[in-house]
């Protein structure tokens, strides 16, 4: 059967982790900005009884979040997907799931060799246990005949506490399970498409299965047809080899405004780290580099400036330490003194297969490729096993490493709460 493992409330479930005074209290994470406000990322579940919701604006709910002392984080993407490659290695390691992907940094599908629900519920609990146990974040698990369905029964999971967090979908179950599933819950529906089922009269995934194929696909598009025979029990969805992105743009948005040429330099090496990382991941390379940087245009009383470069390379790559030495030169062309940044980000595009990279003539000998690619290898292969960045390039910085040498050791200092978050950035 197709197995879905899902962490719940992740991104506040690790804060947890460092925090353990927290638990069974309100906690959020969220995009905190230099003004002490931000938008809720995530929350546990204790924040979402009180009535706080995932994007809200901190200071629409502030009055919310002192009354009930609800402890908010910074978000640390780094941190949560060192979390999340040590949640696939205690699965990796128990060696009975095959086929075991990340889908997304919470998310993940494989298959196990059982069709016996009792049994199978047996090693999803053990599973579920190992993860919770070994690395301190709370899962749910779903599993059934296609990975639709797979995610049908982790939204049982995750909403039916007499499931115990796993729960499993045998043929003779789907109907029932889908009588009582809203459609909006459904994996490739949505919410942005109540309105539209709404008008055709379907209210719950059942409703949907029901109408006729052709109906699904003129109103719902190919990819409508997919969900509906999933729903059906019939696996269409190739989760194993998903389409090559035709580009891939990694950005952020600064807590802090900089004019630091340095700053700029650390922040763009390691936006190149987690592009250059994704290419590789999917087997590709890129011929083309584009950086920009930008300033906050919602402070008027700033002045403003905004600019791109790009630069084709001469050979196709995804190694690291050229596109940042790439992007490195392109940043330095495009920055101005003077000038407060809020966001930079850089672009790869032009991507292409690993397969079959055309090198360049006239390139010196120690340029090798094959090289390059074993050395790129061995340093995901550890950043793998050990934890992000655990290799990474001079120009990345180390600060935010220093938070990571030890995923499971307490923070010092760790803020808790939004006058804190305030405070801090004020003293800064």
């Amino acid at each position: 059967m197709i197995i879905h493992i899902d962490c719940n409330s992740f991104y506040a479930s690790c804060e947890i982790i460092f925090r353990p005074d927290l638990q069974g209290k309100p906690v959020v994470v969220a995009n905190c900005n230099e003004a002490g406000g931000g938008i809720i990322l995530a929350l546990s579940k204790e924040a979402k009884t009180i009535g706080l919701k995932r994007g809200n604006p901190i200071f629409q709910v502030k009055e919310i979040i002192e009354k009930n002392n609800v402890a908010v984080f910074p978000a640390n993407l780094v941190k949560y997907c060192d979390i999340s490659r040590r949640i696939m290695q205690v699965v990796i390691d128990e060696n009975i799931v095959h086929n075991f992907i990340q889908y997304s940094v919470d998310e993940f599908f494989g298959t196990i060799l059982e069709d016996d629900p009792d049994k199978l519920k047996r090693l999803l609990l053990k599973l579920k246990d190992d993860i919770e146990r070994g690395i301190g974040v709370p899962v749910s698990c779903g599993a059934s005949t296609s990975y639709t369905l797979a995610k049908v029964a982790t939204w049982y999971s995750k909403h039916y506490p007499a499931f115990n967090g796993v729960c499993i979908l045998p043929k003779e179950k789907i109907t029932a399970a889908l009588e009582r599933l809203p459609v909006e819950e459904v994996w490739g529906i949505g919410r942005a498409s109540k309105h539209k089922l709404d008008h055709f009269g379907i209210h719950t995934a059942d409703d949907f299965v029901n109408k006729q194929e052709s109906f699904i696909k003129r109103f719902f598009s190919i990819t409508g047809v997919r969900t509906w025979k999933e729903l059906q029990g019939e696996p269409c969805i190739n989760i194993d080899d998903p389409p090559q992105q035709r580009s891939i743009m990694h950005s952020r948005t600064f807590t802090y405004m900089t004019d630091n040429i340095e700053v700029l330099n650390t922040y763009m090496s390691n936006f190149v780290a987690a592009a250059t990382r994704k290419l590789r991941d999917q087997h590709s390379v890129c011929r083309s580099v584009t950086v920009y940087i930008v300033t906050n245009r919602h402070r008027e009383d700033l002045p403003q400036y905004n600019n791109s470069a790009s630069m084709q390379l001469t050979t196709a790559s995804s190694e690291t330490p050229l596109i940042i030495k790439t992007a490195l030169v392109l940043l330095g062309k495009i920055y101005r003194s003077g000038y407060n940044y809020k966001k930079a980000g850089i672009i790869l595009s032009d991507i292409a297969s690993d397969r079959s990279v055309q090198l360049d003539l006239f390139a010196d000998s120690h340029n090798d490729h094959g090289r390059q690619r074993r050395l790129m290898a061995a340093a995901d292969s550890i950043n793998t096993r050990y934890g992000m960045n655990k290799i990474r390039i001079a120009s990345q910085g180390f600060e935010e490493s220093k938070l990571n040498l030890n995923c499971f050791q307490p923070l010092k200092n760790q803020t808790t709460n939004i006058d804190d978050i305030i405070q801090v950035k004020s003293n800064k």
